[in-house]
């Protein structure tokens, strides 16, 4: 995929990457890529606690993974959501028939 915007946040453990190679997870050092032709779509909310960003990647089979980044405060969080749309709005343009 041609290069586009790109987004990151990340927290001391965790960290939440988009861009025109794919979405990538981290969690405490380990990190799972999913690259854009391996990905049905990818869906973002609050987390259930705090000010955390939770990322949902969802694979053409249904299976889906999530990432969370905690955010220092509640600006910063919104800050996040305002930035990632667009970013995933860029990447999943005309995928809703896949």
């Amino acid at each position: 995929m041609p290069a586009g915007p790109d987004f990151l946040a990340t927290d001391p453990r965790n960290a939440v990457v988009v861009d025109a190679q794919g979405v990538s997870l981290e969690r405490d050092g380990a990190t799972a890529d999913f690259p854009w032709q391996d990905i049905r779509t990818v869906h973002c909310k609050p987390g259930t606690w705090g000010h955390v960003l939770t990322v949902a990647v969802v694979l053409p089979d249904g299976r889906f993974f999530e990432g969370a980044v905690t955010a220092r405060d509640q600006a910063k969080l919104q800050e996040w959501f305002a930035e990632l749309a667009p970013v995933l709005a860029h990447y999943l343009a005309g995928r809703a028939g896949r």
